[in-house]
């Protein structure tokens, strides 16, 4: 069922002639009918390389060197998570992974971080660790950004919208980047636990460049399908924010991370969760509404439905 989820390049919507673009936006709105879309993209391999090779050291450290990095109070969206602290709202047990979050550092007089420090707290990465990290970590995570921010003028596009129509809600935005290392299943506390329980993404949309081994899986009806993109591309699948906008015409992508028998070692990916401005007030947009999608969604801030799902998933408290 690999064909349920199409692959698209987002440099031939950027500079193809009108009916490449109009091939790519009709490519993307059918295959997020399933959440999830492969792309091709002009990110630096060289920089995936090196970020996932940093990376790669710092999970390889001690628990003791890496609770260095925890920060109380974050909630996930800063430093080091360790395992089975995140559960899916789905799931009884926690996930079998550890993480690291960061976005960019803001301005202390920014009026967004003023409003809302919880969600730009500034980047705790590893230096001291693995120097040299922290430049490419932020290099990485202002690359992927920089492409889902152009992305996302397909999906505008295809739901009727002006090519720009999500540049404002992204300006400043507190997109958060999270490197998963997911440990070899053998070692799991009990059979109850996989890597990441069944869940939706908060977010508008998510990108993942890059995974070291499968286990990635996407829900499409009542069927789990194997989420492997070509090489070289990235994957990007639709939240729960962009439901709202959309007055669920563009569902989330459910999906879930478990571990193949057949590679029984450890994963390690990196996603980032592109995110509005805390202040963007979730409402359906007009395009959507209709007697095919009666209005379903009442208007909410995006700051309120991230603390609703943080709460969920066990972040909060």
């Amino acid at each position: 069922m690999a064909e349920d989820i199409l692959d698209v390049d987002l440099l031939a919507f950027e500079n193809g002639d009108s009916s490449q673009r109009s091939a790519v936006v009709d490519g993307v709105m059918r295959s997020l009918a399933n959440g999830f879309v492969f792309t091709a993209h002009d990110l630096s391999s060289d920089l995936l390389d090196d970020a996932y090779g940093k990376l790669g050291e710092f999970f390889s450290s001690s628990t003791e060197e890496k609770e260095q990095y925890k920060v109380e109070g974050s909630f996930g969206q800063t430093g080091y998570t360790g395992l089975l602290v995140e559960t899916a709202a789905s799931a009884d047990v926690a996930d079998w992974k550890e993480m690291i979050n960061w976005g960019l550092p803001m301005p202390d007089a920014h009026p967004l971080k003023t409003e809302f420090p919880f969600r730009y707290l500034p980047p705790v990465l590893p230096e001291a660790t693995v120097p040299g990290i922290e430049a490419v970590l932020l290099e990485f995570h202002t690359r992927i950004f920089e492409i889902q921010r152009r992305f996302i003028r397909i999906i505008a596009v295809g739901l009727g919208c002006d090519e720009h129509f999500f540049d404002e809600m992204l300006t400043d935005g507190p997109t958060l980047t999270r490197a998963i290392r997911y440990p070899p299943m053998p070692d799991a506390p009990s059979g109850e636990h996989v890597w990441a329980g069944a869940h939706d993404d908060i977010n508008l949309i998510t990108a993942l460049p890059r995974a070291t081994a499968k286990g990635l899986q996407v829900q499409i009806g009542d069927t789990w399908v194997d989420a492997i993109p070509p090489d070289g591309q990235m994957v990007i699948n639709t939240g729960m924010m962009l439901e709202r906008i959309t007055n669920g015409v563009l569902a989330p992508g459910t999906h879930r991370v478990v571990g193949d028998p057949s590679e029984p070692g450890e994963r390690l990916s990196v996603v980032q969760f592109c995110h509005p401005t805390p202040s963007t007030i979730l409402s359906p947009i007009p395009s959507c509404v209709n007697d095919e999608h009666p209005l379903a969604y009442s208007a909410i801030s995006a700051s309120s439905a991230l603390q609703k799902v943080l709460w969920e998933i066990n972040l909060l408290g």
